[in-house]
């Protein structure tokens, strides 16, 4: 083999080289979000939103023994029915239950609370890779494990709102009126959860005023705190009152 061409071969090796490890410096170096085009934003875009109905609900995330308040996941699906990722602002109210009655929800029991995922620290402090979920803890002590509630979530993108409900089902009551053994306590399990709603659907007037806003949501300070999972209040959160 001719000099000439264990030169040329030297060169082509070398730049091949080269080029993978400006690859590799590359694709480790970038984490600068690549801008997308508007159609292939609306292509992954949300379509749907549902409370997830089997990890939301009553929940004691401080380890006391009694409930801090209640957990909501949101699962919003993109139109391949995949779970997505979305951007806005959030309303959950509580009810009490009414039975044998089309529209379940009873009186409200405290003021809304307040979420974001408007901010990169939201979207971080929320989403779970697990469950491909956004988590909110509502802080309410005085919630009740064995009553049955109505938690709802409106979801505002700016453009779109999204409107989901369920029935957190409280435990079984103690059978008997008291002393100990078997029936005296209700089953060390959180309260399960149903569907009220056959499908998440856009809000429309009667569920939230049309136009209104988070801030809008409520008269005066929410008496309820929007927590980021492990972590202080909800800094998009008004303070609770004393």
């Amino acid at each position: 083999m001719s000099r000439g061409i264990l030169f040329v071969n030297a060169i082509v090796l070398a730049a091949a080289a080269a080029a993978a490890a400006a690859v590799v410096v590359t694709g480790c170096a970038s984490r600068d979000p690549i801008p997308r085009a508007q159609s292939d934003a609306a292509l992954f875009a949300p379509v749907s939103m549902r409370i997830h109905p089997i990890f939301s609900g009553v929940k004691d995330w401080t380890g006391d023994g009694a409930p801090d308040g209640l957990e909501a996941l949101l699962e919003f699906e993109d139109q391949f029915a995949d779970p997505t990722k979305a951007s806005g602002s959030v309303i959950f109210e509580l009810f009490t239950f009414r039975t044998n009655n089309p529209d379940p929800r009873g009186e409200r029991v405290v003021n809304p609370w307040l979420g974001s995922l408007q901010t990169l620290a939201d979207q971080q402090a929320r989403w779970n890779r697990t469950s491909r979920t956004y988590l909110f803890q509502l802080e309410y002590p005085a919630v009740s494990e064995q009553q049955d509630y109505v938690l709802t979530a409106t979801f505002d993108t700016g453009t779109t709102r999204y409107f989901d409900r369920v029935v957190l089902e409280g435990r079984s009551r103690p059978r008997g009126g008291g002393g100990s053994g078997a029936g005296t306590s209700a089953p060390p399990v959180a309260p399960a959860t149903r569907r009220v709603s056959t499908a998440p659907i856009a809000t429309s007037a009667g569920d939230v005023p049309a136009g209104a806003t988070p801030a809008d949501a409520s008269a005066g300070a929410p008496d309820v705190r929007t927590r980021a999972p492990g972590g202080a209040a909800d800094v998009s959160s008004r303070p609770a009152q004393p």
